[in-house]
């Protein structure tokens, strides 16, 4: 810890951030590429290559079964490469395919029926969210959880609940129809639905009441850039009692991360539905440069603690970008395989092949967007800290 002070100290917060960044990205891509890696060897297919980054290869070995392990230049994603894969992206080596003997047509990937594919393909994504439930449910174990019940200290003046008619002494006990456990629980949905109305039940001096607020849009800092959520205008009850430290047993602990888990995917959804719907900015995606900022704040504010915690965070949402059904993707592939498994056949390989470059033109748009979105927001934070 001393030695990283002191390198610290002499060449700034922008090492530390670069160092957390490439540990994040590292993690989340070595886990998603295993995954594809593992089941593959589990379906007999042969490994040609598992790379963490792409470009030119810095350092790498050679495995007694021929995979070729290795770092290359460019720590922004990675790639396992499989017999009859023409490249990282997993498309069918055409040429290859034609004159490969039978001995390699037995471990090539392409030669595999429909059921092995999607299983190596769904494997990363399945592994960045197993990796997600496992450092959640880690947390939840050895730490815990300290959470305040869902009870209403003050009702802000002006704000959504007061005009919804909320209380103080409230209990809140549902939103939509969801339940309630913790003041976290009802800010996780409110914060999400800005502009959207909310049904909550509450109790109040025994009764239940029924009450409807519409979240107002509040735009909030955080280390991905500027970000739109809900507010409702409530504060959490002030009370020692309202403080409860949650335990779990192993069992329990994992259960609660999957909860967790999902929250997350929820919630991203829930955002792109709004995206789509015009209810939200698409100035809010972030890309490398925010996710490294994140990780830099991350590790500033919390140690290792925080970096592993973000870590979970980024296995969901790699995890659940790469099911998107866009060709070049996992969720890409899978979706050409659900249509070959229907038709009894695949695709042409002109229809792939179109397929594969809308793809990569789609992704490389959202790259580039994503980026320019890191560039503004981090313009726009040195302004902030010059003025």
């Amino acid at each position: 810890m001393d030695f990283l002070t002191t390198i610290s100290g002499a060449t700034g917060s922008l090492f530390l951030t670069l160092i957390s960044f490439l540990v994040v990205l590292t993690v989340v891509v070595f886990i998603h590429e295993f995954g594809h890696f593992w089941v593959g060897r589990l379906c007999g297919v042969g490994v040609t290559a598992f790379s963490v980054g792409f470009g030119r290869e810095l350092i790498g070995w050679t495995d007694r079964k021929g995979t070729r392990w290795k770092i290359s230049a460019i720590p922004l994603g990675g790639y396992v490469k499989f017999v009859g894969d023409l490249n990282a992206a997993s498309v069918p080596d055409h040429d290859q395919l034609d004159r490969m003997p039978l001995d390699q047509r037995a471990i090539s990937f392409p030669h595999q029926n429909v059921a092995k594919r999607a299983a190596i393909v769904a494997a990363g994504p399945i592994a960045n969210f197993i990796l997600a439930i496992a450092i959640f449910a880690g947390f939840n174990y050895f730490n815990g959880r300290q959470v305040l019940e869902p009870r209403i200290e003050a009702v802000q003046p002006g704000s959504a609940a007061e005009k919804a008619g909320f209380q103080s002494k409230d209990l809140i006990l549902t939103v939509d129809g969801r339940q309630i456990q913790t003041f976290a629980d009802m800010q996780l949905i409110v914060s999400s639905s800005a502009g959207e109305p909310l049904n909550f039940t509450v109790e109040r001096n025994g009764q239940a009441v029924a009450l409807t607020a519409t979240p107002n849009f509040v735009e909030r800092t955080s280390p991905f850039g500027k970000q739109r959520i809900g507010l409702l205008g409530v504060e959490a009850s002030r009370d020692p009692s309202a403080i409860k430290r949650l335990t779990y047993t192993p069992w329990g602990a994992v259960k609660a991360a999957v909860v967790e888990t999902w929250n997350l995917v929820d919630r991203t959804l829930n955002f792109i539905r709004r995206l789509v719907m015009g209810w939200e900015s698409a100035d809010q995606l972030s890309g490398p440069i925010g996710i490294a900022r994140a990780s830099g704040t991350a590790f500033d504010v919390g140690g290792v603690y925080s970096l592993v915690s973000l870590i979970g965070f980024m296995s969901v949402s790699i995890g659940l970008i790469n099911l998107f059904p866009i060709p070049l993707l996992d969720g890409g592939h899978l979706l050409f395989y659900a249509i070959e498994a229907v038709r009894g056949h695949p695709l042409s390989e002109k229809a792939q092949e179109i397929g594969f470059r809308i793809g990569f033109a789609l992704v490389a748009m959202l790259m580039l967007f994503a980026t320019w979105n890191d560039l503004v927001h981090l313009g726009t934070s040195f302004l902030d800290q010059g003025s």
